[in-house]
């Protein structure tokens, strides 16, 4: 029998028809590595991130067609688009065990050849960022000498977030949200809130009557999870390869990245007092002892927990987390 793909029905000339190559447009793909040093580990460093942003771009892509589908009161839609994009941000989680095999003497040959240019600048990172929900209009300023990325980030800030929509949708279904929440300036960063945590403490309390807001909550925090597992990655690896050196975009290179890690786009669900119990007995992070919602001790905090950055303040009571005020 021949080996030859041709005679098995493999089409082998393409001079007049579209090709792999054609479709994906490789080309202007494949040519977009351009390292500007002559060390062998900036090609790493530029694909690294250059494959992020293609994974952020889809990721993006499906976030607006989960917040569509709320909207739309279509959750069976969102729910596989939402688990797809928590799968898309496993993949991204991925990519840093590649990155740290580079270490700081491998940087250090490249590092003047990056001038200011920073992941910090990431519009795409921003603009996950701001469709999630957490939106800080000052983080426009790097954009500001791209009128096309200022655009878009400004046009994010104009639509309701994802959570906003959910919220939405959770109040649509009859559970009272506050309504100056409901209501809220949507270009402003979501603050916690006593009755949104209440809200979500009414679905976990009876969670067979409330089934698909309960699977919605789930579908947040895991997105939740996995971003912010992404942003702890990063921390590690910038720790791993940088050091407590200066980043290339002037900044404190661990210590932004922490306060970015520690940042949380559902405020008054995964993280915050009071909501930050109702996450936290979810997780089976923290075992109750007594007392109610905002005003409960508790014992016990894992390895998760500890990533997500908190800790006790006094004898395991209050909670709060690192950072907070």
């Amino acid at each position: 029998m021949s080996r030859e793909p041709e005679n098995h029905g493999a089409r082998m000339s393409f001079a007049d028809t579209m090709s792999y190559t054609d479709y994906l447009g490789l080309d202007g793909i494949l040519d977009a590595q351009r390292p500007l040093s002559d060390a062998h580990d900036e090609m790493l460093f530029i694909i690294q991130h250059q494959t992020s942003e293609l994974w952020m771009k889809l990721a993006q892509h499906e976030l607006n067609a989960a917040r569509d589908a709320i909207g739309a009161d279509n959750l069976p839609r969102a729910f596989k688009t939402l688990a797809r994009v928590a799968r898309i941000f496993e993949q991204l989680n991925s990519a840093w065990d590649v990155l740290r095999t580079m270490t700081p003497a491998d940087y250090t040959q490249f590092r003047e050849s990056l001038g200011q240019s920073s992941g910090f600048q990431s519009h795409q990172y921003r603009l996950i960022e701001f469709t999630l929900g957490n939106r800080n209009r000052s983080m426009l300023k790097p954009h500001t000498h791209r009128p096309d990325l200022l655009a878009t980030l400004e046009a994010e800030l104009a639509r309701p977030s994802l959570y906003d929509v959910a919220l939405k949708y959770v109040s649509d279904q009859g559970i009272d949200v506050p309504k100056a929440v409901l209501s809220r300036e949507l270009s402003a960063r979501h603050t916690p809130d006593e009755g949104v945590t209440a809200a979500w403490q009414v679905i976990y309390e009876d969670t067979s009557r409330y089934w698909a807001l309960y699977d919605l909550a789930e579908k947040l925090v895991d997105i939740e999870d996995y971003f912010r597992r992404w942003r702890f990655n990063h921390v590690t690896t910038v720790e791993r390869v940088i050091g407590l050196k200066r980043g290339t975009g002037g900044t404190g290179a661990c210590p932004i990245c922490a306060r970015c890690w520690r940042s949380s786009s559902f405020p008054s669900y995964g993280r915050s007092a009071p909501g930050f119990d109702v996450v936290c007995l979810r997780r089976g992070y923290l075992t109750q002892k007594e007392g109610s919602v905002g005003q409960k001790s508790f014992e016990g905090l894992d390895t998760v927990g500890l990533m997500r950055g908190f800790v006790p303040t006094q004898a395991g009571y209050p909670w709060k987390a690192h950072g907070d005020t």
